[in-house]
């Protein structure tokens, strides 16, 4: 029994190893020359999407959307945080969010980010590059169920959903994308959005362009 118990403990830590290395990165030709300009960088809210694997009995897609908006200022916040924390690491500073989502309801932007141009985005916000990021993920199991799986198997086997995490920077000048960042993430039932972005950020920095030498 133990050893059966040892055995799926590993294939629960392998499945999940194997789906956390999926990551692609994209750098334009004139990456460098762009953020050798940069001096203030401002990190739009995440769009979030929550979708469900078997949508729970008592679903609300009013409730959800809401909880969407929810995660997204959460994770823009915990981004600055993080940024912010380490500051002494990047050749640029990062606008504070509170000033960032004040512009942007002022010119009537920030529930229509995926319909404005990233120039017209920073002008407003008067940066020379904006952080875009996207967040989706699936739920694949409720948190009773990953808590007993847990209890049985590990923590590697509290996995809750299966996610996707979209970084782009775009340039100011002429909202050109000048990198994308793209990794698979896994949440778990003990995930927090402080946890998850500094798991995020971890990943991104071998990868950040901002990142001093």
């Amino acid at each position: 029994m133990k050893l059966m118990l040892f055995v799926l403990s590993l294939l629960f830590t392998i499945q999940l190893s194997g789906q956390e290395t999926q990551k692609q990165t994209f750098e334009s030709p004139n990456l460098k020359e762009c953020i050798l300009k940069h001096k203030k960088v401002a990190i739009l809210p995440f769009i979030a999407t929550i979708t469900y694997r078997r949508p729970p009995k008592n679903y609300d897609e009013a409730k959800n959307k809401a909880d969407e908006k929810s995660m997204g200022t959460s994770l823009q916040n915990e981004m600055f945080t993080f940024l912010l924390t380490k500051r002494n690491n990047y050749t640029v500073d990062f606008q504070d969010v509170d000033k960032s989502n004040a512009l942007l309801k002022k010119a009537g932007y920030y529930d229509k980010l995926e319909e404005v141009t990233a120039d017209s985005i920073a002008k407003v916000l008067g940066v020379d590059a904006i952080i875009k990021c996207t967040y989706s993920f699936e739920k694949t199991s409720s948190d009773g169920g990953a808590i007993a799986k847990t209890i049985l198997f590990g923590p590697f086997a509290s996995k809750t959903a299966s996610g996707l995490l979209v970084m782009a920077i775009k340039n100011a000048a002429d909202g050109e994308l000048i990198w994308r960042f793209s990794k698979t993430m896994d949440e778990t039932v003990f995930s927090s959005p402080s946890v998850l972005m500094e798991r995020m950020m971890r990943k991104v920095s071998r990868n950040f362009p901002y990142e001093k030498p």
